[in-house]
């Protein structure tokens, strides 16, 4: 696959001016030169918005323009593996794919081995973190394992080969939702408020002053065009941009319907308030009127796509980028390739 190569066939009404006018959307230059630019990304939003997918999607993007990429997921129950169509993915790093390297931090084997950078004895090291007593303390020290998960990330930004080059060219922190998100990103000024002079103040520093480097760092917000998604991502850009002064580098809008009505239709169909209760679902089942509740239940869909996007649009000022719904393709190799793909492409819808 050419890495300017368009998106695939399926995905061009999503391109069309019915559409872009639907959404209040444009045709914007695609991209991934601009994500391929940054050391560091930070992806994070409201649970089930898809940001494992968008990381797997960027991932394989940047890969196919030969980035060495690094996947960090913060000790979650691990799904990349099927996204991308891996062997699992555990905690040390492993490359899972071509270019694509992929790890799912635990706090505690983090904490060890940055111990073990700072000790440099490793029997010392096992004897003070693996001491019951020691670890319950770390496990109560606020923002301990926070910092870990996210500082094992940032670390991964400044290893290099034995050719003296980047490890990785580009690492996708892929955050936890978004109230723990924020306060993952509040431990190192926290660090930096409270810590005496040593080691951990010091990459404190430099995490931080990664983090607000707009040509080195960015926060990608990820959101639905829903209602309760579009709502936490206002409030998740105002917090970022207020409490912490961290750039936002761009919005990614994931699952995106493409219209199959007009307004006309639209209107119509969702004034059929009698085709929209669980009932008439029930009884249309597979017969002649499941046709016209599916119609109408869609075309409601696209009407609450169109307001949330709409007012997502007129509350935040942050570039965004739409990514369409795969709907059986969804959380496959294929689907995230496909995605990649729309990701490479020279234009894209956006704003």
């Amino acid at each position: 696959m050419s890495a300017r190569e368009a998106p695939p066939e399926q995905f061009s009404s999503l391109l069309s001016p019915d559409f872009l006018s639907f959404v209040g959307a444009s045709k914007v230059k695609g991209p991934i030169e601009e994500i391929e630019a940054h050391r560091f990304l930070f992806l994070t939003g409201k649970g089930g918005v898809g940001k494992t997918t968008v990381s797997a999607a960027m991932a394989m993007a940047l890969a196919a323009r030969g980035k060495r990429v690094l996947i960090a997921m913060c000790h979650t129950k691990e799904r990349l593996s099927a996204i991308l169509g891996t062997r699992p993915i555990g905690e040390q790093v492993t490359e899972v794919l071509p270019g694509i390297s992929a790890v799912n931090i635990h706090p505690e084997i983090a904490l060890s081995e940055y111990g073990l950078l700072v000790l440099k004895v490793k029997a010392l090291n096992n004897a003070v973190f693996g001491n019951e007593y020691i670890k319950a303390f770390l496990r109560a020290v606020p923002g301990m394992y926070e910092w870990a998960m996210l500082g094992k990330a940032w670390f991964h930004t400044t290893e290099t080969d034995d050719k003296g080059r980047n490890r990785f060219d580009v690492v996708l922190f892929d955050a936890p939702a978004t109230g723990h998100g924020l306060d993952m990103l509040r431990v190192p000024k926290v660090i930096l408020d409270v810590a005496p002079p040593g080691v951990l103040r010091r990459d404190a520093e430099r995490a931080v002053s990664l983090f607000r480097d707009p040509k080195r760092s960015g926060i990608i917000v990820v959101t639905l065009p829903e209602e309760m998604p579009v709502t936490e991502t206002i409030e998740l850009c105002e917090a970022l941009e207020k409490d912490l002064a961290m750039p936002v580098l761009r919005l990614v809008v994931n699952g995106v319907l493409p219209p199959l009505f007009s307004d006309h239709e639209r209107d119509k169909l969702a004034q059929r308030s009698e085709l929209l209760t669980i009932s008439a679902a029930e009884r249309a089942g597979t017969g002649e009127h499941a046709g016209v509740v599916a119609a109408a239940r869609r075309a409601v869909r696209e009407n609450v796509q169109r307001e949330s996007l709409k007012r997502l649009f007129a509350s935040i000022s942050e570039r965004a980028l739409l990514l369409p719904n795969l709907f059986d393709d969804a959380s496959t190799r294929h689907g995230t390739e496909l995605l990649a793909q729309v990701l490479s492409a020279p234009q894209v819808i956006g704003r």
